[in-house]
C-alpha cells in the first residue's frame, strides 16, 4: 500500500484542485489499489471534520461535471485520513511515519508540498530526519521555487540533500493540460507539421496568458514576484519550450527534458540597452472589467508600487531551427478577456496565382492552440468561396483538430483538471511532465537577466486601464514589424 501525503492538506490548493482531482481519479478507477491519502496541516481537527471539508470541496465540482457518485465518494472516503502536524519538526512527523510505516515495497510515500515555498527547505530536512525521504519516496514541489536564481538554488540545495533528483517532481500544472500534451502529439505524430516547424515556414509565434481578475488580497505575494516571476518564468517558458524544442529521441523523461533545456539555453539575453525595444512592463489602473468597475493595482495594494501586472516581450531563440523567427509572449492581470493560447503564424504564400481582386483576401495559415477558456486546436486555411463568379474568390475557414469533430454524435470526454495527470505521474515516478533542476536553473538565470535589464534601465511599468489588452506599447512591439496580436479564436 502506497501513500500520498498532502502537506497543507486543508489549504486552498488542496481543496480547490488536488482533492477534487483525486476524487475524479477515484471516480474513473485510476487510483492505485490500496493507496492511502493523508491530509497533513497545522490545524487541530479530527479526521471526521477534515473529511467533511473535503466532501464539501469535492461535491460541488463533481456535480458541475455530472460526475458525482456516492460509490466513488465512499471509496475515496475509505482512503482519506488526517493528521495535525508541524511539517518543519521531525518529532511532529513521527505519528505520520508510524501511520505510513515502511512502504518501500509498495511504492513509497509521495509528499506533496502544497505550502509556501519558503518552507520547502525546512520541510524536506524534517522529512529526511523522520525517515520519510527513503529511496522509494518522492516529493512534489509547487511553483514558484524561489523568486530568483539565488533563492532557487538555496531551496533546491536543501531538497537535493534530502532527495535525489529522480525523486523530486517540480510541478507546473500547465504541463498537465490535455491540449499541451496534444501539442507533442501534433508535432511529432504527424508528418505534415514537423517539416514546416521552423523559420523557413513560420513567421512568428505568439503565446498569451491573459486573466481578467486582478491581484486583490494576494498583493503581498504578487508584489514580491510580479508577472515576470509569477507567470513568465514557469508557465510561459514551459509552453515556449514545447513549441520550440527539437524532436526527442523518445518519450523517456530525460530525452524530453534534455531538449527543453537546450531551448532555454538558446534564448537570446535581453540587455538594458534593448529592454525598451523588446519588452513592455505594465500595471493596471482603474477601469471596467467584465462590466464592473475595477480598482487600480495601487488601490488594492494601498500605496504605489513598481510591480508589473503585465509583461509583453519579443524572445529570440538563437539556434538553427528558429533563427529569425521571433516568439512574442504576453501575460497580465485585468485584461480584456480570459485567454491562454499559442498561435503559430505561418508565412504567406510566396506568390499569388490569383487575380488582383482576390489577392488581398489571401491570409497566411495560422494554427491556434487554445488552452483556456476552452481547449481547442484550430487551423486556418484558404478555401474557394462557393459560387459561379468567373474570378476565383477565396475565404479563410477554420478546421478544428479537436477530439470528436469527425463524429458529431460522440460525447466529448470530461475536461480533466491538469493535476489529475500530474498526480498520477508523480506517484508512478514518471517525471516527463515535470521540471528538472537544470531546466529551472536556466530559466531563473534568463529571467534574472531580464529583471536586471529593467533595473539597469530604470524601466518603469506603463499604465493600462483594467479591461483592456494592456499598454499600447505591447501592440507596437509587433506593429513595428508589420505584425499584430491574434484578436480572435482561430
Amino acid at each position: 500500500m502506497a501513500a500520498l501525503v498532502l502537506f497543507g492538506g486543508g489549504g486552498d490548493l488542496a481543496m480547490r484542485m488536488l482533492l477534487p482531482s483525486l476524487y475524479f481519479l477515484e471516480h474513473d478507477g485510476l487510483l492505485p489499489d490500496g493507496l492511502k491519502i493523508i491530509g497533513a496541516a497545522r490545524s487541530d481537527e479530527s479526521r471526521e471534520e477534515y473529511v467533511a471539508k473535503v466532501r464539501a470541496a469535492v461535491e460541488g465540482k463533481a456535480h458541475a461535471d455530472d460526475a458525482w457518485s456516492d460509490e466513488a465518494w465512499a471509496r475515496l472516503d475509505a482512503r482519506l485520513d488526517y493528521l495535525p502536524v508541524d511539517a518543519t519538526d521531525p518529532a511532529s512527523l513521527k505519528p505520520l511515519k508510524d501511520k505510513v510505516g515502511d512502504m518501500s515495497a509498495a511504492g513509497g510515500v509521495t509528499s506533496f508540498l502544497a505550502v509556501s515555498p519558503s518552507l520547502y527547505g525546512r520541510i524536506v530536512t524534517a522529512l529526511k530526519a523522520a525517515g520519510l525521504a527513503e529511496a522509494t519516496d518522492r516529493v512534489v514541489l509547487e511553483k514558484p521555487v524561489g523568486r530568483d536564481l539565488q533563492s532557487f538554488l538555496q531551496i533546491d540545495d536543501a531538497v537535493a540533500h534530502a532527495f535525489s533528483e529522480d525523486q523530486v517532481f517540480r510541478i507546473d500544472h500547465y504541463l498537465g493540460k490535455e491540449t499541451v500534451q496534444n501539442l507533442i502529439a501534433l508535432r511529432f505524430g504527424n508528418t505534415i507539421f514537423e517539416p514546416l516547424w521552423n523559420s523557413l515556414s513560420i513567421d512568428h509565434v505568439q503565446i498569451t496568458v491573459a486573466e481578467t481578475f486582478g491581484v486583490g488580497d494576494r498583493w503581498p505575494y504578487y508584489d514580491e514576484y510580479g508577472a515576470l516571476r509569477d507567470m513568465l518564468q514557469n508557465h510561459m517558458l514551459q509552453l515556449l519550450c514545447l513549441v520550440a524544442m527539437e524532436p526527442p529521441s523518445d518519450l523517456d523523461p530525460d530525452s524530453v527534458r534534455n531538449e527543453k533545456v537546450k531551448v532555454i539555453r538558446s534564448l537570446r539575453p535581453i540587455t538594458e540597452h534593448e529592454a525598451d525595444r523588446v519588452t513592455v512592463r505594465g500595471q493596471y489602473v482603474a477601469g471596467t472589467s467584465e462590466g464592473k468597475p475595477a480598482k487600480a493595482y495601487s488601490e488594492e495594494r494601498g500605496q504605489p508600487s513598481d510591480t508589473e501586472t503585465f509583461v509583453a516581450m519579443r524572445v529570440d531563440i538563437d539556434n538553427w531551427r528558429w533563427a529569425g523567427t521571433p516568439f512574442f509572449l504576453r501575460t497580465g492581470k485585468r485584461l480584456a478577456e480570459k485567454r491562454t493560447e499559442i498561435v503559430i503564424q505561418f508565412k504567406p504564400v510566396p506568390h499569388s496565382i490569383f487575380d488582383h481582386g482576390a489577392r488581398g483576401e489571401i491570409a497566411a495559415n495560422r494554427l491556434v492552440i487554445e488552452l483556456q477558456p476552452e481547449e481547442d486546436i484550430a487551423l486556418s486555411v484558404m478555401n474557394k468561396k462557393p459560387g459561379l463568379d468567373q474570378r476565383m474568390q477565396l475565404q479563410p475557414i477554420q478546421m478544428s483538430l479537436s477530439w470528436g469533430q469527425g463524429d458529431k454524435a460522440a460525447k466529448p470526454p470530461r475536461r480533466r483538471i491538469a493535476y489529475e495527470r500530474l498526480l498520477l505521474d508523480a506517484m508512478a515516478g514518471d517525471s516527463t511532465l515535470f521540471v528538472r533542476r537544470d531546466e529551472a536553473e536556466q530559466a531563473w538565470k534568463w529571467i534574472d537577466e531580464v529583471s536586471d535589464a529593467w533595473h539597469g534601465a530604470a524601466f518603469k511599468p506603463k499604465e493600462y486601464a483594467a479591461g483592456t489588452w494592456g499598454p499600447v506599447e505591447a501592440d507596437l512591439l509587433l506593429e513595428r514589424d508589420g505584425r499584430a496580436w491574434n484578436t480572435g479564436h482561430g
